[in-house]
């Protein structure tokens, strides 16, 4: 079996967002940022039932990201950490995930909210997202403790203030 993996994307994601600065750093507290998910019409079909639910999870390739470090300083923070402690899109293998609401389909175009994707970024993957299976009431947040989710959560704000 072969250790090297190729992905095809399966659509590509489209959002107001251009530039990394004016993305939301986290999409929960970005409920009104909007976007589409447009899946190409090979794979139109495995949108079937998907409306059933709320939200779902969108698995995506960070398409602007550049070379990666092991360790490094997170965005709003004094402390380095290690790249798998963290969200940063500059990753060995540069593959993001977002939970989003689902507002809408209509064929082939997903409607979301509470986006934090730049524009045209290519969708590997989207599953269901199940509270009972992907909520997880004893869950840890490590070292990212209210203070530096309060910065997380007032950035995400001014950046949409600008938009």
């Amino acid at each position: 079996m072969s250790d090297n993996h190729t992905y095809q994307p399966i659509g590509v994601i489209h959002t107001q967002f251009t530039s990394l600065k004016d993305t939301p750093v986290q999409g929960v507290f970005a409920p009104e940022s909007r976007g589409k998910v447009e899946i190409f019409e090979e794979f139109a079909a495995g949108v079937k039932d998907l409306d059933t639910f709320s939200h779902i999870i969108l698995l995506y390739s960070f398409h602007q990201s550049s070379d990666y470090e092991l360790v490094s300083q997170p965005m709003l923070q004094d402390e380095p950490h290690g790249i798998f402690a963290m969200r940063h899109f500059n990753r060995p293998n540069a593959i993001g995930l977002s939970v989003v609401k689902l507002e809408k389909i209509n064929g082939n175009l997903i409607e979301i909210s509470g986006v934090d994707i730049l524009d045209k970024t290519p969708i590997l993957d989207i599953k269901p997202f199940i509270p009972m299976f992907d909520n997880r009431s004893n869950a840890s947040n490590g070292w990212v403790k209210p203070p530096h989710m309060d910065d997380i959560k007032q950035e995400t704000v001014k950046r949409s203030k600008q938009n």
